[in-house]
């Protein structure tokens, strides 16, 4: 028996095993089955990693809580009803944590899946401008309770007005929860109108609710889509048609791109004069048109020696194109998220501030006063929410409904500005959710239609691939095959369609049965 050089035992010859140079080799002592059992270890502590790195979510979500809490009780100190206050502020900052996780996604989501910027880059430019948007524009008076659904003066007392609000902000928050889990990107708003509406029911019953209102916001469930839809398709029929589509790419985009990107410029100026910063400015019409005119016009003439040096050495290919909308889709992107925080922090510290001023002066108004601490809270907790869970449903709206690229996300920015601009001026209530998720679908399906019926993209592509022995083959392709193409996922479609669908409902419901256990529990 001897000792191989893996440390075993085996038969053989009792001389023992020489180098190459003639000494006595040492044994190497391996043994396999101990090798196995590290590899197996290490496994187990990847896993334990991968595990530990999940629960890292929320925990941070349940120190936040804990921080929106902690906040409430150093500001309330030792008042009566300090502990209704302090579980309306945790409530309030799960609320802010779901705004973050499924609403931010969708001013971000294109722009990351057109790879005009990283995951990363995107959570950092969303979380700074959500915050800042909250914090300077986020408005120093919440208006009408729920947008007018219900008038505080219906409701009995102050009692009831107060769990009345408590269990319309945890229901909202726990469907939106709900969305974020399945993946459909839902209106916040829509969800807190939802909840006001059942809890107003459950307490007072079907008089209660402003039904006009609610109309037009069953209408806008329609509205917003559509309008958003049709203004993308409309944009990217006008890049396809008069930049894509063209001999020369580049000459093209020299003239086009400029006006383009001015047109986002004016149209967000006059967006966030409009949501973002109305609590701070508003003009009246004529100074609103003046300064987004005069946005155009400035834009328009910094814009075009920036575009032309930009575009000097390029290629003459769609990949050349599409850098040119980079900067914009950045900016696009901040700009949303801004507008954004100003205003959909109000769905999670309106019931908020309106329970506070209960609390503290004893009657119900249908306009209160906002103090920091609780803006802080709206602010923060959008911010975590974003980073903690947003991912997920920033991929789904960016890259699984369709495909992406800077200049289909152009369109569905500049859509999301011109759509809430011209319903605003229309007296129409949208949703910025809907709209922007419209946009994208509008996207994908005018590239379906495009692709199928376009003579102009038909005649371009036989022209570019004139002489080419595959261009019969691949560009003469029967009108069956090409109407098989689907560019938009029907799965994702249904499922979003669905949840917006039962948005309003699913959070009425939900709100009535917990005010009625909450009034049960009372006594």
């Amino acid at each position: 028996m001897t000792i191989s050089n893996d440390g075993r035992l085996v038969r053989g010859s009792a001389t023992p095993a020489t180098d190459e140079a003639g000494d006595v080799a040492q044994p190497v002592l391996r043994k396999a089955s101990l090798d196995k059992d590290l590899r197996k270890i290490a496994h187990l502590e990847e896993a334990t990693r991968s595990i530990s790195f999940g629960l890292m979510a929320p925990g941070l979500a349940l120190l936040f809580l804990a921080f929106a809490g902690s906040v409430a009780a150093i500001y309330i100190g030792a008042e009566p009803n300090a502990v209704v206050i302090i579980a309306a502020a945790v409530i309030g900052g799960y609320m802010a944590l779901n705004i973050g996780a499924n609403d931010v996604a969708n001013n971000v989501g294109p722009a990351v899946g057109s790879r005009a910027m990283t995951l990363f880059g995107a959570l950092i430019i969303a979380a700074i401008f959500e915050c800042a948007g909250a914090l300077i524009a986020g408005g120093d008076v919440v208006e009408t309770i729920a947008k007018g659904i219900i008038s505080p003066s219906v409701l009995p007392s102050e009692q009831q007005f107060v769990w009345a609000m408590m269990a319309a902000l945890l229901s909202s928050a726990l469907w939106i929860h709900l969305a974020t889990y399945i993946g459909a990107p839902v209106s916040t708003t829509h969800a807190v109108v939802g909840g006001v509406v059942g809890a107003g029911i459950a307490s007072v019953g079907f008089g209660a609710v402003n039904w006009t209102t609610m109309g037009a916001i069953a209408a806008s469930w329609v509205i917003s889509p559509l309008l958003g839809g049709v203004i993308a398709a409309i944009f990217l029929a006008f890049i396809k048609t008069y930049i894509v589509y063209r001999d020369d790419k580049i000459d093209a985009a020299r003239f086009w791109v400029p006006i383009l990107i001015a047109i986002m410029a004016a149209s967000f100026t006059a967006y966030l004069i409009m949501k973002g910063l109305n609590h701070i400015w508003k003009p009246d019409g004529t100074t609103l048109l003046l300064t987004t005119v005069a946005t155009f016009f400035v834009s328009l003439a910094v814009l075009r020696p920036l575009i032309r040096r930009q575009s000097e050495g390029m290629e003459n290919r769609n990949r050349s194109l599409r850098k040119l909308f980079h900067v914009p889709l950045i900016c696009s992107a901040a700009l949303l998220s801004f507008a954004h925080g100003a205003n959909d922090v109000a769905n999670a510290i309106g019931p908020l501030a309106a329970i506070l001023n209960a609390v503290e002066q004893g009657s119900v108004g249908a306009a209160v006063d906002v103090p920091v601490w609780i803006m802080l809270i709206g602010a923060l907790g959008i911010s975590i929410g974003l980073f903690l869970y947003g991912p997920r449903l920033i991929r789904m709206v960016g890259q699984q409904i369709t495909k992406m690229n800077p200049m289909r996300a152009y369109c569905v920015a500049l859509s999301a500005a011109i759509t809430v601009i011209l319903a605003s001026a229309l007296g129409l209530p949208v949703s910025s959710t809907h709209i922007a998720v419209g946009a994208v679908f509008g996207v994908g399906f005018f590239r379906e239609y495009y692709t199928t019926h376009s003579r102009r993209r038909r005649e371009y592509m036989l022209k570019k691939n004139k002489g080419k022995k595959q261009t019969a083959r691949h560009y003469v392709v029967d009108s069956q095959k090409l109407q098989r193409r689907k560019l938009v996922r029907r799965s994702h479609f249904m499922v979003i369609v669905a949840a917006w669908l039962v948005t309003v409902p699913a959070a009425a419901t939900l709100s009535a049965i917990l005010y009625t256990v909450i009034m049960l529990w009372q006594g």
